[in-house]
């Protein structure tokens, strides 16, 4: 008795047995939840006078949080008053209750340019209606203000 081509193919795989067969795939890892982003409100108080050498008095505050890649950079602007700034910053990762490390974030003021911290920081800084409090390397180029944001775009203070 001589078989054709598609009987033993069928033949073939009904004595490879179930090991040929695959099972369903049990279900992998759950997704990872999307990040959740807010908009928070900035302020900045800018000291009195100006003096620095370079003559940048004029020049705007600049708004920088540890969360943006360069570029993201936001400007501010002082519709209140010469020496108060304000400005809205978008897509700020939520990271209340906290999870991992509070947001460092500080302003470049033009007026500071002489000061020992090269006209970065974090004093007289309001982040999502918070006072900024704890700092990291206060009067340094690297100082920062510590803070975290609620799903309401409210900032906490970490201690």
């Amino acid at each position: 008795m001589r078989l054709g081509p598609s009987r033993l193919a069928v033949l073939a795989l009904l004595a490879a047995g179930p090991g040929c067969l695959h099972p369903d795939v049990p279900a992998g890892p759950s997704p990872v939840p999307a990040g959740r982003f807010v908009t928070i409100q900035v302020q900045y108080r800018q000291p009195n006078g100006c003096d620095n050498s370079a003559g940048t008095c004029a020049a705007r505050v600049v708004f920088v949080g540890s969360w943006m890649v360069p570029g993201q950079e936001v400007l501010l602007d002082h519709p209140t008053g010469p020496l108060v700034w304000t400005g809205s910053v978008l897509n700020v990762p939520v990271n209340w209750p906290p999870v991992d490390q509070p947001h460092y974030v500080r302003v470049f003021d033009p007026h500071l340019l002489d000061t020992p911290t090269g006209g970065m920081t974090a004093a007289r800084l309001t982040v999502g209606g918070q006072v900024i409090t704890a700092y990291d390397s206060p009067g340094t180029p690297n100082e920062s203000g510590l803070i975290y944001i609620d799903d309401n775009g409210v900032g906490r203070n970490p201690y």
